[in-house]
């Protein structure tokens, strides 16, 4: 609502209607998510379908780091944001935290369509992309490209500068896949293992990435001929011409997450908002604009995403079923953080 509009209602509301402002306000919700091109396709795709369908007033707001913003939002009292979109991860954190209300199931019906494991008491999955392997095609001619993660640390059959990401998610899941690991048998987390895989390695990995652009830039110019890097960045060079391939063999999905901002000024409309936002139709939308997945599995039986686009997308039955789902539960345990404090001294290690 805009502050013309607020204005206009409360002159028009001094008399006996004071309770009607609050009414008027608690139909404004405020939408955070990681702004660029992503919060740009999916309020085209989710959030004004979902806003227009519900009569409220939508307002976003965008930080790629959310996260302690929240926190002082909370810790304060002073909460401005209702709807948070943010890796799964942080979402489990800010639940031992306090950071979340308790979901409303009884608003929120469509979280029924979603696996047990893509939702709990104070947050509902939302969006899914994937770590791949991938490679240049003119390093690597024809069938001849590497298809594992084993083929990533073979440099004898794959020559060649190679490139991973500086966090331990889900570089050690990789690790662990290319030391022979079922993707359905990567927890709980061997961490002795994959980091010795990881040691082996590590002199033939020419840049530890620190961004998503960054890993799209060394495989779109060549400065290496293999890369772990997110599908949705891979699109994005092939579009632009780049000779490169990838595939979903041996991916890591991870996931985004929904949660509703403990204190939030608009608590009930906020959990109708998030049963909108996983619809199966506005689900299915997004990925018609930008390469990400959608969680609730009745999107792909709506027949909005054809058989040619679903067959790119991580979430995709078929691709789903050939990769590893990254445990959001397993990282915000004590080992996932103990991981985390020994991946800092592993990188800077010699």
């Amino acid at each position: 609502m805009t502050k013309l509009r607020v204005t206009a209602f409360m002159l028009a509301s001094l008399g006996p209607g004071i309770g009607g402002i609050g009414h008027a306000l608690a139909e404004d919700i405020t939408f955070v998510s990681q702004g660029g091109a992503y919060q740009e396709a999916q309020s085209k795709a989710i959030l004004e379908p979902a806003a227009k369908k519900l009569g409220l007033t939508l307002k976003q707001d965008s930080s790629p780091k959310a996260y302690p913003i929240i926190k002082t939002q909370v810790q304060s009292g002073k909460v401005t944001w209702d709807v948070v979109d943010l890796p799964t991860g942080d979402c489990l954190r800010g639940e031992t935290e306090g950071l979340f209300e308790k979901l409303d199931l009884a608003l929120i019906p469509n979280a029924a369509q979603l696996p047990a494991s893509l939702k709990d008491d104070y947050s509902v999955g939302y969006i899914s992309y994937s770590t791949v392997l991938a490679y240049r095609t003119d390093a690597f001619k024809g069938n001849d490209g590497p298809k594992t993660w084993a083929d990533f640390w073979d440099t004898k059959k794959y020559p060649g500068q190679r490139s991973l990401r500086n966090l331990p998610r889900p570089t050690l899941e990789i690790a662990l896949m290319a030391d022979g690991v079922p993707p359905d048998k990567l927890y709980p987390m061997d961490v002795d293992r994959a980091f010795n895989k990881l040691e082996q390695i590590k002199p033939n990995i020419a840049t530890w990435w620190t961004s998503g652009g960054q890993s799209a830039q060394l495989i779109s110019d060549g400065e290496v001929d293999m890369v772990q890097a997110w599908n949705g960045r891979i699109s994005a060079v092939q579009a632009a011409g780049a000779p490169v391939a990838f595939d979903y063999n041996q991916g890591v999905l991870e996931t985004n997450s929904l949660c509703v901002v403990k204190g939030s000024p608009h608590k009930a409309a906020a959990m109708k908002f998030v049963n909108e936002a996983i619809d199966a139709k506005l689900q299915a939308a997004l990925p018609m604009i930008i390469d990400y997945g959608p969680l609730n599995p009745e999107a792909f039986k709506t027949g909005v995403i054809p058989p040619d686009r679903e067959a790119k997308l991580p979430s995709s039955p078929a691709n789903l079923a050939r990769q590893a789902v990254l445990s959001a539960q397993w990282w915000a345990s004590a080992d996932g953080v103990k991981a985390e404090e020994r991946w800092l001294s592993f990188v800077q290690g010699k």
